[in-house]
């Protein structure tokens, strides 16, 4: 009975393995790697040499907004490539359920932005060799960054199962990202009720805080909500077309 109950989490650890794998035997992993250590890279030099304070606060804002774009960049082709080459029929076929797919899928985009995201760590220990920065504060920037990170890849996953052309899903999981990430501006043109409903939406509010070190719950459960639903709709989604 106990090793019934493992199977679920082995058919998923398969599958995350499988695509993890997938990401570094191609070159999309690495350039994306290249072009985001770089980029936080000179924005992190830029920083600390403009302000000479001890402050990871605007490394983290810019490493935040840099995800609507790295995000999409690691999702496009996690079903769009499948629907594309038609290898989907294989895994609906595979005595695996499309929850177990999905998550499957997710979780190995996510262990990779998690390998990116342990590489941005070096900044925080840079600053500790020539200051003191508030490595707490860092700490609870990071966890944000990974909630983002994960509620970003959901979307792009989503997107991906949309289309079979990954420029399409690339551009939709940007356009969907993009949205939320300017509700607030959109919150504070809309009347009435309307107006806080979209502004809850945003993404950059619920970021902000742990940038400060606040460890919010409420923040947590939102972008944790939002990676759910997003998995949540993909899975409806292939479900949908797997008894198409």
């Amino acid at each position: 009975m106990a090793a019934r109950g493992w199977r679920p989490v082995a058919k998923v650890w398969a599958i995350a393995r499988r695509e993890w794998g997938a990401y570094f035997l191609s070159p999309v992993a690495w350039v994306v790697l290249g072009v985001f250590l770089l980029l936080t890279g000179c924005y992190f030099a830029a920083s600390v040499l403009s302000t000479s304070q001890a402050d990871l606060r605007p490394v983290l804002g810019f490493t935040a907004a840099l995800l609507l774009f790295i995000a999409p960049a690691l999702t496009t082709r996690l079903w769009s490539e499948e629907l594309r080459q038609g290898t989907d029929e294989l895994l609906y076929t595979a005595p695996v359920s499309t929850a177990q797919v999905v998550l499957g899928k997710f979780l190995g985009a996510l262990a990779v932005l998690v390998l990116y995201l342990l590489l941005t760590g070096v900044y925080p220990l840079l600053l500790r060799a020539f200051a003191r920065p508030d490595l707490r504060a860092a700490a609870a920037g990071f966890l944000g960054l990974l909630l983002l990170g994960a509620a970003a890849l959901a979307a792009g996953l989503f997107a991906s199962s949309l289309t079979e052309s990954q420029v399409v899903a690339g551009v939709v999981g940007f356009g969907l990202l993009l949205l939320f990430w300017i509700a607030g501006w959109l919150g504070d043109v809309l009347p009435g009720w309307p107006a806080g409903a979209v502004r809850y939406l945003a993404l950059l509010p619920h970021f902000d805080d742990f940038g400060k070190g606040v460890l919010d719950t409420s923040h947590v459960i939102y972008l944790v909500s939002l990676t759910g639903g997003f998995l949540f709709l993909t899975a409806r989604r292939l479900e949908a077309a797997r008894w198409r």
